[in-house]
């Protein structure tokens, strides 16, 4: 079931909980991805509040927001660039994305397939998908006061075959959020020591799954054997014509037909 865009809206902009995951996953996000310029950025869910440090430079960046959850004007006081569509028919171009990331438009997805069908089409060659989405063994999907303890949670292995079934091939994993979800001063104030804690202790499950994936791209095939044999074999030669035993009289045409 996908989240209300003013649910959403309120959680990561007027929430202190809210701004300290929003902080921790884009920082994560900006670390993989640096701004570069040229590049179109694309961001499906609500992956708005990712996209702010590609603005300056990106060649395009949009926000996509699917139906059932709605869609804000963003970003606040600049041109609006984000659109409501359908999660199985985007408004993008084939192959026209460089950089694509789905925050809160997978787990919650009517039909997640659907929804990896488009982010496959509309990435273009060496085009990079980073699916965001919460750990099933993290804390933050235990309860329902954040957006991560509602939809689908996923396991490192099950959001990496599914990604695999759709034409990615997973490059790198990582998980984030490991300051516990709680509105305690304590825990938000001591959330970035958190963080870097949690980095450095691989066994330690973040809140959130972060899986980057490259979008595999197949050489042409042809139909028929690929080698050409140079010395065929005439062992079957002539196996089909006919030849006429020496031990069988071939039979007299008649000199004339009667009258």
């Amino acid at each position: 079931m996908h989240l209300d865009v003013l649910d959403l809206r309120n959680f990561y902009y007027r929430t202190q909980l809210g701004r300290v995951a929003q902080r921790a996953i884009r920082d994560q996000v900006a670390r993989l991805w640096p701004p570069m310029a040229g590049q179109a950025v694309v961001g499906y869910g609500f992956a708005a509040p990712l996209l702010r440090p590609y603005l300056a430079e990106a060649r395009r960046v949009i926000a996509l927001m699917p139906g059932p959850q709605g869609v804000m004007p963003w970003p606040a006081g600049q041109s609006n660039v984000s659109v409501l569509c359908d999660e199985a028919r985007w408004p993008i171009a084939t192959g026209f994305v460089d950089r694509l990331v789905l925050m809160h438009g997978l787990e919650t997805a009517t039909n997640p397939e659907a929804v990896l069908d488009e982010a496959y089409r509309t990435l273009g060659p060496g085009g990079r998908l980073l699916a965001i989405v919460p750990n099933r063994a993290g804390l933050w999907t235990r309860g329902d006061s954040t957006p991560f303890g509602h939809g689908r949670p996923y396991s490192g292995g099950q959001l990496e075959a599914q990604l695999k079934r759709h034409g990615f091939t997973p490059e790198h994993s990582q998980t984030t959020l490991f300051a516990p979800p709680s509105d305690s001063k304590f825990w938000l104030q001591t959330a970035s020591f958190w963080e870097g804690f949690g980095r450095a202790l691989p066994w330690l499950a973040g809140g959130v799954l972060m899986i980057e994936a490259s979008k595999q791209v197949y050489a042409p095939t042809r139909g028929g054997l690929s080698a050409v044999v140079r010395r065929p074999l005439r062992a079957l030669e002539g196996v089909g014509a006919p030849v006429p035993s020496p031990n069988v009289p071939t039979p007299r045409q008649p000199s004339h037909l009667p009258k």
